[in-house]
């Protein structure tokens, strides 16, 4: 398991099944709940997050290696690297967050690393679920009800961000009490709909 000082939770899914479109649902419910969460996203490709109009762009396309870009509201770090360098791990990037202001970080993609993860699986796609292979999976959400998910786990709807939301506030709960390296107990209810 990663050693961070709060919970991380990941959100581990084939390519397609929503994970984005259920984290955009999630943070609000969890926001409005008081949390100060963190996301930290993997990409699997060169992306932008600054454009061609903006002094970020051009300062870091004119040779900055990095670039920090900040106001009263809002901070951000591009930092540009070797191409051929490998992906960074979950590890490297946990260092960018500050944990003395988050109560909890969620992770899109990061599939391999140790973690505990809710699996989003949608039989419709024709994949297997990551539950069998995968011992840092807490809970699956799927969008029909799936008979091979083991019994320990517990099923969520993948259509109810708000059930998902109060699965997440139980599983921080319950890892506080156990301290945020241990498996969770699988006190944690099944849901099934």
């Amino acid at each position: 398991m990663i050693d961070y000082p709060i919970p991380l939770l990941g959100f581990s899914a084939f390519s397609g099944t929503g994970k984005t479109t259920l984290l955009t649902r999630l943070l609000p419910i969890l926001k409005e709940q008081g949390l100060h969460i963190a996301v930290v996203k993997h990409a699997h490709h060169l992306f932008e997050i600054d454009h061609p109009t903006k002094d970020s762009y051009e300062l870091r396309k004119a040779g900055a290696t990095q670039m920090l870009v900040s106001s009263r509201g809002r901070m951000a770090l591009i930092s540009e690297s070797d191409t051929n360098r490998p992906e960074p791990g979950l590890a490297s990037m946990l260092g960018y967050l500050d944990p003395d202001s988050l109560d909890l970080v969620l992770v899109e993609g990061f599939k391999l690393e140790a973690i505990h993860k809710i699996e989003l699986h949608r039989p419709s796609m024709g994949k297997p679920l990551l539950c069998h292979t995968d011992p840092n999976i807490v809970a699956v959400a799927t969008d029909k009800p799936v008979n091979a998910v083991p019994e320990h786990l517990p099923i969520l709807n993948l259509n109810n961000p708000q059930e998902i939301a109060g699965f997440i506030r139980q599983y921080m709960q319950q890892i506080g009490e156990h301290g945020f390296h241990d498996q969770p107990s699988h006190r944690l209810h099944r849901q099934l709909y």
